[in-house]
């Protein structure tokens, strides 16, 4: 079925050449690991605009508590990260992708240390390697003991200041890509740069030869999520509505263990301390994870948030306990500082208490479908990161393989666009005409707050027919009164951004009539191996395709 969402192609209406006009080489949208990786490699080439809504210290990766796998320690091998990683994505990886993401993972450790990055050392002054959720190897380099985010984020930063060919465009909102064809032409159009707005500047038209989307994932369609406030989609869903191809978007990691305490935001707390040896425990005491894995508390994220779920059902709880009290206390303060602050502040003692935990949405698996080089199916645009779909983490992401991921396939893409010598920065006309409808209005909070309820509900962890079903009319009902609209500011686009992708979300996971990875249907409990393949969704086509068999009509 088509969505009211796939009617759109701009989100306001505009004439580009009264617009102020800025040119650039690379325009990068986004600007956490992997859109500050892009820049640095993309400024050796040519002029870079880096466009973020927030400052550039304050990305979602920034936030990153997990660390950087890679083949460093002595011992390792590629081919045993690979088979981690192939076996977490649960049959979906393309293995050449895996292998171009951590064949160079030793490479881009030395370099961050050359760039000064502070990772973790033992007190011989040895790096530290720490162990997590379904690799077979301690492999995981971290900062500052959950820190590793911003530690990385602050050496990129470093090397991005005083570069002068990166100009920096922070708490500026992309609203969307420029192209002089409609996205359902047979030859699309090249990608030519976005129209942006700058809450001083205001409208402005930004010209490039090419255009990386680095804009991260969609974590905030959902009510628990670890994400920023700024994970709204607007990659996606600004590439859908140009023509781009968008695929696993049924694929919505969830963390196992973020803090749950009433009335309180979602903390992530880093599987680094289930590593170290904390349990999960239901508050009876009972240590449940041995009952559903072999690997127990190291199992991969999308079976160790099942069984939580499962648990909380069993004991009727509200969630379930991370038991570190068996663990040294004083040793745990140094490896967690941040976590026993955060604690801290609940009258919570890691060394006396068990810590409330559940399950909240954290990884976009699905994205832009990229090629291992960056490259989508549209001239002049590139996408790295979590919003880019490169086949690399299958239908479930091995824990720490993110940070990885867009070291290097922002320094892979930016590399890309060097050899594909795109020409062609100059202005064009472009002009966006919008009929607005005569439909009654809806609260834009109440959508908000009612579409991240939905999907919680309904997209979770468990999915059936059924709800699925009904959260795709419920998107379709918030739609016609919404994606009609055109609004001024960028509460009125995120929600258009969050309808288009949650509506998306929905649509693929009704469409995959099985179980594998993170993608939980309860009506189709077992993994088919007819479904060993991906779904490809572009704007104007009422079904997905498949990079395999031809996919079924979705009934919806």
């Amino acid at each position: 079925m088509s969505s009211s969402s796939d009617q759109r192609r701009y989100l306001i209406p505009f004439r580009s050449l009264l617009l102020p006009q800025i040119f650039t080489e690379t325009l990068i949208i986004g600007g956490g690991v992997a859109g500050m990786r892009a820049a640095i490699e993309a400024a050796k080439f040519g002029d870079v605009i880096i466009v973020l809504k927030q400052p550039l210290n304050q990305s979602a990766s920034s936030w990153a508590q997990g660390g950087i796998a890679a083949v460093h320690a002595l011992g390792d091998t590629v081919d045993e990260h690979v088979r981690d990683t192939l076996e977490a994505g649960a049959g979906l990886c393309d293995e050449p992708a895996v292998r171009a993401m951590i064949e160079p993972s030793d490479q881009c450790i030395e370099e961050l240390l050359r760039w000064g990055m502070q990772f973790d050392r033992t007190a011989e002054g040895i790096l530290s390697y720490g162990r997590e959720g379904g690799h077979g190897r301690s492999r995981i380099l971290h900062a500052g003991g959950a820190a590793t985010g911003r530690e990385l984020v602050r050496t990129l930063i470093e090397q991005i200041r005083g570069n002068e060919r990166i100009r920096v465009f922070d708490e500026c909102f992309a609203l969307d890509l420029l192209s002089a064809s409609s996205p359902d032409d047979a030859q699309p159009a090249p990608v030519r740069g976005a129209i942006t707005h700058h809450p001083r500047y205001g409208l402005q038209i930004i010209w490039s030869r090419a255009t990386i989307l680095a804009t991260g994932g969609a974590g905030q369609v959902y009510r628990e999520t670890t994400n920023p406030r700024v994970a709204t989609g607007d990659g996606l869903a600004m590439a859908y509505r140009a023509g781009a191809e968008l695929v696993d978007l049924e694929f919505m990691q969830f963390h196992p263990t973020t803090l749950y305490v009433a009335g309180a935001g979602r903390a992530l707390i880093t599987e680094a301390v289930r590593g170290e040896g904390a349990y999960l425990t239901d508050r009876a005491g009972h240590r449940f994870m041995p009952e559903y894995h072999e690997m127990a508390e190291l199992a991969p994220r999308d079976v160790v948030s099942r069984a939580i779920i499962e648990q909380v059902a069993r004991t009727r709880e509200t969630s379930v306990y991370l038991d570190a009290r068996h663990l040294d206390r004083d040793a745990f303060a140094k490896r967690f500082p941040d976590l026993v602050r955060l604690l801290a502040g609940f009258d919570l003692d890691p060394s006396e208490d068990l810590i409330p935990v559940s399950p909240s949405a954290h990884y976009t698996i699905g994205g832009v479908r990229t090629d291992l080089d960056g490259r989508t199916n549209l001239p002049g645009l590139y996408a790295c990161g979590e919003a880019a779909g490169n086949g690399v983490h299958g239908a479930n992401r091995l824990a720490s393989n993110s940070l990885l991921e867009g070291l290097v396939f922002g320094s892979r893409t930016a590399r890309t666009i060097a050899e594909d010598q795109a020409t062609g920065a100059g202005s064009m006309t472009i002009n966006s005409e919008i009929r607005t409808d005569e439909h009654g209005e809806l609260d834009l909070v109440d959508v908000r707050s009612s579409l991240r309820s939905a999907m919680w509900r309904n997209v979770g962890i468990t999915r059936t027919e059924t709800k699925l079903t009904d959260v795709i009319d419920m998107f379709e009902f918030w739609s016609r009164y919404t994606m009609q609209n055109v609004f001024d500011d960028p509460m009125g686009w995120e929600t258009q951004n969050l309808l288009t992708i949650g509506g998306l979300m929905s649509r693929a996971a009704l469409a995959r009539t099985e179980s594998r990875g993170v993608h939980a249907r309860l009506d189709y409990p077992a993994t088919d191996s007819a479904w060993q393949h991906r779904l490809v969704w572009r704007i104007g086509e009422a079904t997905p395709r498949s990079t395999g068999q031809q996919v079924a009509e979705v009934s919806a």
